[in-house]
C-alpha cells in the first residue's frame, strides 16, 4: 500500500464551482464547520505548516482548494460552513456548490469530517453522515481539538459518537488534535488507503 509523501504534496488549484474542479483519478474532501480547526489539520496531517490558510477569523475558506499528493490525485479543503461571518447570499452559494461537489464529484473517494470535540456534530455536520451513509461513501470524522479536553471527557465523547453513527453505514471515529499531533499517523493511513485503491 502507497504511504503519503507528505513533503511533495503542494497547493494545486483553487475551484469556485464545480465546473472548475481540476481532472482528477482519485481525491478525499476535508468538510467541517468553520470553526473545527480544518486548516490547522490540514497542515498537520501533511508536515506543512502553510500548506492550508489558518486565520482567526473562522470562515477563510471560501473556494474548493486542491492540494496535489501524486498525479491526479487530490487532498480537497471544501468552504468551511456555519459559523462564517459572511453576507448569506455568499454563504448559501457556497453551500450550494458544497453539495454540488459532494453529490457530483465522482473522483470522491472519501469525506474526512472535522468536528470540535467540545461541541460535536451539528446539524449540518449530521446532514453530511447522513448523506455519506445514504451514499455508501465512506467518511471518517475527526474530533479536533481533543487537547483542549482532559482525556476522559475526551473519550466519553468518541464512545458516543461511535456508538451513535457506527451502527450504519461506512462511519469511523477518532480522537484528533493537530496541537498535539494526537491521531495522525492513523488519518494518514486512511488517507492511503482511500487515495491509492
Amino acid at each position: 500500500m502507497a504511504a503519503l509523501n507528505c513533503p511533495s504534496i503542494k497547493f494545486y488549484t483553487s475551484a469556485a464551482k464545480l465546473n472548475e474542479c481540476p481532472s482528477s483519478s482519485s481525491e478525499v474532501a476535508f468538510a467541517g464547520r468553520s470553526n473545527a480547526g480544518k486548516s490547522s489539520a490540514i497542515n498537520a496531517i501533511t508536515e506543512q505548516k502553510g500548506l492550508a490558510r489558518t486565520s482567526k477569523t473562522p470562515g477563510r475558506t471560501q473556494l474548493i482548494n486542491f492540494f496535489e499528493i501524486s498525479h491526479e490525485k487530490f487532498l480537497v479543503d471544501l468552504p468551511g460552513y456555519g459559523f462564517a461571518k459572511v453576507p448569506l447570499g455568499v454563504k448559501n452559494l457556497w453551500q450550494k456548490e458544497l453539495e454540488k461537489y459532494l453529490r457530483q464529484r465522482q473522483q470522491l473517494n472519501g469525506l474526512i469530517l472535522l468536528s470540535d470535540v467540545r461541541h460535536p456534530l451539528k446539524e449540518f455536520d449530521r446532514s453530511i453522515i447522513n448523506w455519506a451513509k445514504e451514499s455508501d461513501l465512506p467518511i471518517h470524522i475527526l474530533l479536533t481539538k481533543a487537547d483542549k479536553l482532559k482525556h476522559g471527557a475526551a473519550t466519553n465523547t468518541l464512545l458516543e459518537i461511535s456508538k451513535e453513527q457506527t451502527i450504519k453505514g461506512r462511519v469511523s471515529v477518532q480522537l484528533f488534535s493537530a496541537l498535539k499531533g494526537n491521531g495522525i499517523k492513523e488519518v494518514r493511513k486512511l488517507l492511503a488507503d482511500w487515495l491509492f485503491l
